[in-house]
């Protein structure tokens, strides 16, 4: 196999003549010598060649060639504090593999958010857009390697399933042969079944909720990560939550740094993250809001200006305990000091992100649960198998579901959660 060179490890072949494959970014010139941006996926690096270097029908064809064609170049390579990234390759051979048929439509100038989406395909190969799902690829390794390396076992849970797991209002429905079928809004429901076969469990992938909703912070398709676990009660979940998130803020710090230097993201927000994160009730929210001016009455459920109002009382990520009952999910245990609220969290990024983590202890009595079932108008029937995780060997149990773009978007820095997906599903947008 050929050897192969790749930007993102460039700093290993210092003063080496290497061949890079990728795509021309962006060229300067100044007459006799042309600097040319090249990007392979792994990063993007300054290319320097000067007339005479190469045969002058290249020199001419790499001086006119159109933004984003593809291109080999061979050259040494040389450390350099004044390049971007601290290389440079002097090229001394180069090679159009296929030269774009047209004007490339994103350029320096300022586009609209319509425009930029209406070109997702083309704008994730910008430098900010590689910066973002870069960090998203390292944050989502560093969740699924938190549950690896403590004896998780990864068990996928279905997309299509026949009832809902939280409000029937925000529900795909599909057609399944000859009866319906919807979209997940969670895995948790399974989560909870394979626990008690395994113990302590996670899933990773696409949840749907067809909420009309267009705040910065809503998807109609997003990623989550929901481990349960059994024999836990609301303090594990908690721990288990900071220790997941301080991990993965931890490792994007450690190998994300230039990304993170492209989003001009201020590090010392994100160095802050470390545990302990402050623990707050409820009820203590609400009595911090009206303190900030911001009136809001007990019982209700955060939106997102409360949550925005509340996240930026603290310097790191807060977890707020004991939600009402009314705003909660069927499956919630109830707190047994206090039948107004149950053994729920949710755990609000700081500087006004608000909710990134949400869950809790789940119902652990069949008889409770299928009560409290019937109570919220839950069709009995549909769900006998998930009673059945009760009747035989219940046990305290919990969990929670981590939302990747959330997480992504407050990481990052971005104002706007739509950046944080290759291809963003919102209410008005599902192409391309």
């Amino acid at each position: 196999m050929r050897q192969r060179y790749y930007i993102g490890d460039i700093g290993d072949y210092d003063g080496q003549e290497v061949t890079l494959e990728g795509w021309l970014a962006g060229r300067r010139s100044s007459g006799k010598i042309l600097f040319l941006q090249v990007r392979d996926g792994t990063g993007f690096i300054q290319c320097v060649v000067g007339r005479g270097d190469v045969d002058d029908e290249i020199f001419e064809e790499l001086s006119a060639l159109p933004m984003e064609s593809s291109l080999r170049v061979t050259g040494c390579v040389a450390a350099d504090s004044r390049a971007p990234g601290g290389f440079e390759v002097s090229i001394v051979g180069a090679e159009v593999v296929s030269a774009a048929a047209l004007e490339y439509p994103i350029t320096r100038k300022e586009h609209g958010v319509p425009f930029l989406m209406d070109h997702r395909h083309l704008w994730i190969r910008s430098s900010r857009q590689f910066a973002i799902l870069r960090i998203r690829t390292t944050a989502i390794r560093a969740a699924k390697n938190y549950f690896d390396s403590r004896g998780y076992v990864q068990l996928d849970t279905p997309i299509l399933t026949p009832t809902a797991c939280e409000g029937t209002t925000t529900l795909f429905e599909t057609n399944y042969f000859e009866e319906s079928a919807y979209l997940s809004q969670s895995g948790q429901l399974y989560n909870e079944a394979t626990a008690m076969a395994f113990g302590k469990v996670y899933c990773l992938g696409p949840a749907f909720r067809a909420e009309k909703s267009k705040t910065r912070r809503h998807l109609i398709e997003f990623w989550q990560i929901e481990p349960e676990v059994a024999f836990a009660d609301l303090d594990d979940i908690m721990d288990i939550q900071e220790e997941l998130v301080a991990e993965m803020v931890a490792t994007v710090l450690s190998e994300r740094g230039p990304e993170l230097a492209i989003l001009e993201r201020d590090i010392d927000a994100l160095e802050r993250v470390k545990a302990p994160f402050p623990r707050i009730t409820y009820s203590e929210a609400v009595e911090l809001l009206n303190k900030a001016g911001h009136s809001f009455e007990w019982g209700g459920d955060f939106g997102a200006e409360d949550e925005t109002v509340l996240s930026r009382e603290f310097d790191r990520p807060a977890m707020v305990t004991r939600y009402p009952r009314a705003v909660k999910p069927f499956y919630m245990e109830n707190d047994p000091d206090d039948d107004r609220v149950t053994l729920s969290v949710d755990m609000l990024a700081p500087e006004g992100y608000g909710e990134i983590v949400g869950g809790g202890q789940r119902m652990m009595d069949a008889t409770e649960l299928e009560a409290r079932m019937r109570e919220d108008g839950v069709p009995i029937d549909d769900y006998q198998w998930y009673l059945d995780t009760r009747r035989y060997g219940a046990v305290p149990h919990g969990g929670f579901g981590l939302g990747i773009e959330r997480v992504v978007t407050w990481i990052c820095g971005i104002p706007h959660i739509r950046e944080s997906i290759p291809f963003p599903r919102m209410l008005n947008r599902m192409r391309p």
